[in-house]
This record gives structure tokens, C-alpha cells and sequence, in this order.
């Protein structure tokens, strides 16, 4: 008897356990049943994807069953989309087509989801909306304190977003007065900077690309923004391949993958080849072991390194610039990129070398003093920038004991940093290999 107890517990544990691993399904949940009724009374067939919260990603979908390569994952019907199609047969219509100059197809999207947020309980996407996040982790959501923790080129992304946002609220608000008759309360109060800045987010954090064609009520900016209910819980993962398109025949959009999956995890979509930063900035996570990512290295990092009074220094900038060769410098998990070691090649031209700068864009090697001037100077700034990520990492935890309110924050750009610095110090072990080669 005591056997079989001890064979039944190990049993349990080991169920639990898959279900730790696997995740939590969270079809009971009351939010759940009411958007699948809803998704079912505009077409949509249920599939074998339970809603489900996973350890590492949150909120995602499993699947009940496994999944072969070009096996069809979700098929979302037209009904169940939310474009400007939805929003223009709402009644916003008539003042978005009276407005002039015309509004964009995101600021009709970002009004139609603000007003329909106000409506509550009348409003007919109400089953969508209460499953959709309260708040965001995107780059212009996050505390001016947490933004200077960011690398360098992310940071002035970061505060470029935010400007665009609080832009786009203050050159929208005329519209949204001209919408007055349709709220008893103030539109002011309704469309106010918080309110547009989660419609923001939403839409370009979980919109799927859909081509719509060029209509006068709307400015020029494209029409190409689709909310899909249900589908986009789905998450990201740079390992997975996807086919994702709206299917003219069904009249859905469809997402099938090119990937096996097992019953019980995660499926997975990929929102494209991003690296750490473009996820952060537009999408609010990062991802472990991204083979996309990589660490910028600014021009002024770069020109630390090299001598003030050197005379050709001006004219070598001036010809980095005319090339491009001062934007997109990296080390990835494969090294420092071509585009680093060449910038850092020319800048090390000896004076009797300087003509020979058009051979060293095209990849030549023009002497070993030169490759092995650039390796120093890569390690170097290899080595400073692991260096400065050590130093932020320092602040985020003494930040982490002593701001509670902005934890989450601070924790997804310690994420980005420790990723950062992994792909550091794989790139300061291949240096050390390519230093020992050449010597």
C-alpha cells in the first residue's frame, strides 16, 4: 500500500511538473469563454489553441495536439478583424470623413479603441478588449529614470518614440473635439494623453500586417493595421518560421507554421529577424539567446580610441560618413561585424597608407601593422563597452532595492543588458583567438 502511495505521488509531482513546464491553461477563465463566444458568433471555428500562462513569456497559446510543418495553426475570419473598415462603419464614420485635413488610419484605429474602451459595457469588441493589457512595457511607456539606463542608440529611439506619441495626441486634438456629440463627458478627459498612448501601444505592438487599399477620408500614411483577437496571443521567438497572410478564398487571415510543435507547449510566431533593441523598443520584451541581437557601438565610442592630432583624421570621418560606414557598427555572438572592423580599419591607415582607403572598404588587406592596429583597438572598445554594461547592471539592481513602482521596468532592461553583455564577452573570446592567430 505505502508503494503504491509513494508510485501515485511521484505521479502527481511528475504532472505537475509537465504542467509547470508546459504551462497553465487558462481556458476556465471567465474573460476566456466570453472572447471565444464572441470570436465563435463572427465565424471563427475553435481550434486545438488554449490560452495559457507560461513561466518565461506569460500569457501565450499552447497547443492540444502536435503540430507538423505546414500544418495550419489559426484561421481568424474577416468578421473577427479589427481595421478601418470596423472603425468606419462605427459611429465615428461620418467625422472621420467630414475631418479636414483627414486623420490617419492609426489615429482612427487609436480613437475607435479609446472610445470603445469609454463605452464598456456597450460596446460590441467589449469580449476583446478586457482581454487586452492594461499597460505596456514598450520603450515610451517607460520612466524617464529606467530610459537612461538604455544603450546609447536605443535611448535616443526611445525619447524619438515618445515625442512622436505626445506629438500625434496634441496634433489629434482638434479631431477629437469635433467628436463631442457623441460622450456626455468632456472629450478632453476621454482622449487624454494615457488613454492615446494605450491605443498606441496597442496597435503597434499587436496589430498583424494587412494591406488596405488608399481611401480619401484618410491622409496618405499606409492603411496596413489589422487587430486579430485571439491570434495575437500568440508569441514571439526568433527559432520559429511562419507563414501569416489573409486568405482571399476564405476571406481569413491565416497563420501556418513551418515548424513541428509538440502537444501541450507553446506555438510560436515570428514578428522577424529583430534583435534585442527593435523588440524592447517596439514590442516591450527581449528574448534570451536571440541570434538577432547584437551591441552598437556609437561613433563617439569609436573615435575615443584614435589620436586627436592625427591630420587625416577629418578626411578618413568624412569618407566613413560618404559610405555609411558610421551607423550600424556591432559586435554580435559571431564577433565584431565587417562593418566594425572595416570603419576601425581605416581610421588605423597610416599616413603612407591613407590612398590605399577605397581597397579597404572593398575588404583588402592592406598590411598586418593595419589588421592588427584594428584588433587592438576592437578588443579595446570590446572591452570598455562590457565594461560600462557591468557598471549599468550595478544601478539597476541598487535601483531595484530602492524603486519597488518601477521593478518590471528595470527588469526588462537588466534582461537587454545581461543579454548585451553575453554577446560582449563571446565577442572578447573570439579577439583573443583572432589576436593569438595573427601573432
Amino acid at each position: 500500500m505505502k508503494r503504491n502511495r509513494g508510485r501515485t505521488g511521484r505521479k502527481r509531482r511528475r504532472k505537475h511538473l509537465q504542467g509547470f513546464m508546459h504551462g497553465v491553461n487558462c481556458s476556465h477563465k471567465l474573460e476566456y469563454i466570453k472572447l471565444k463566444k464572441w470570436l465563435k458568433e463572427r465565424g471563427f471555428e475553435d481550434s486545438y489553441l488554449r490560452p495559457a500562462q507560461f513561466w518565461d513569456t506569460g500569457r501565450g497559446l499552447m497547443t492540444t495536439k502536435a503540430l507538423q510543418a505546414g500544418e495550419l495553426v489559426i484561421s481568424l475570419p474577416e468578421k473577427c478583424l479589427l481595421t478601418t473598415d470596423t472603425v468606419l462603419s462605427s459611429c465615428l464614420g461620418e467625422y472621420i470623413i467630414k475631418w479636414k485635413p483627414p486623420v490617419s488610419p492609426l489615429i482612427a484605429l487609436c480613437t475607435f479603441l479609446v472610445a470603445e474602451k469609454h463605452a464598456g459595457e456597450k460596446s460590441l469588441w467589449k469580449p476583446y478588449l478586457d482581454v487586452l493589457p492594461k499597460s505596456y512595457t514598450c520603450a515610451v511607456c517607460l520612466e524617464q529614470d529606467v530610459v537612461s539606463l538604455l544603450p546609447e542608440p536605443l535611448k535616443n529611439k526611445a525619447e524619438e518614440q515618445r515625442t512622436m506619441v505626445h506629438e500625434l495626441h496634441a496634433s489629434s486634438k482638434a479631431f477629437f473635439s469635433s467628436l463631442q456629440s457623441l460622450f456626455a463627458e468632456n472629450t478632453g478627459t476621454i482622449f487624454n494623453y494615457s488613454a492615446l498612448e494605450w491605443a498606441w501601444c496597442t496597435i503597434n505592438t499587436r496589430t498583424i500586417y494587412m494591406k488596405h487599399s488608399q481611401r480619401e477620408c484618410f491622409s496618405l500614411e499606409p492603411d496596413v493595421y489589422a487587430l486579430a483577437p485571439y491570434l495575437d496571443l500568440l508569441n514571439h521567438s526568433p527559432n520559429v518560421q511562419v507563414k501569416a497572410a489573409f486568405n482571399e478564398q476564405t476571406r481569413s487571415y491565416e497563420i501556418r507554421t513551418n515548424s513541428q510543435c509538440k502537444k501541450y507547449e507553446e506555438v510560436f510566431i515570428c514578428y522577424g529577424p529583430h534583435d534585442n533593441q527593435r523588440l524592447l523598443l517596439e514590442y516591450g520584451f527581449v528574448t534570451t539567446d536571440n541570434p538577432h541581437s547584437t551591441v552598437y557601438v556609437s561613433s563617439d565610442t569609436l573615435l575615443k580610441y584614435f589620436p586627436p592630432l592625427d591630420k587625416q583624421r577629418d578626411a578618413k570621418l568624412s569618407i566613413l560618413k560618404d559610405h555609411d560606414f558610421l551607423q550600424n557598427l556591432t559586435f554580435g555572438w559571431d564577433g565584431p561585424s565587417w562593418r566594425l572592423l572595416t570603419a576601425l580599419k581605416l581610421l588605423s591607415l597610416g599616413a603612407d597608407e591613407f590612398t590605399c582607403w577605397r581597397r579597404v572598404l572593398l575588404g583588402d588587406v592592406i598590411s598586418a601593422r593595419n589588421e592588427q592596429q584594428a584588433l587592438n583597438i576592437t578588443a579595446k572598445i570590446c572591452r570598455f563597452l562590457a565594461e560600462e554594461t557591468q557598471r549599468v547592471l550595478l544601478q539597476i539592481s541598487q535601483l531595484k532595492r530602492d524603486k519597488e513602482n518601477l521593478k518590471k521596468h528595470l527588469s526588462l532592461v537588466e534582461a537587454l543588458r545581461l543579454e548585451d553583455l553575453k554577446i560582449l564577452q563571446k565577442s572578447a573570446e573570439i579577439l583573443c583567438n583572432l589576436n593569438v592567430t595573427t601573432t
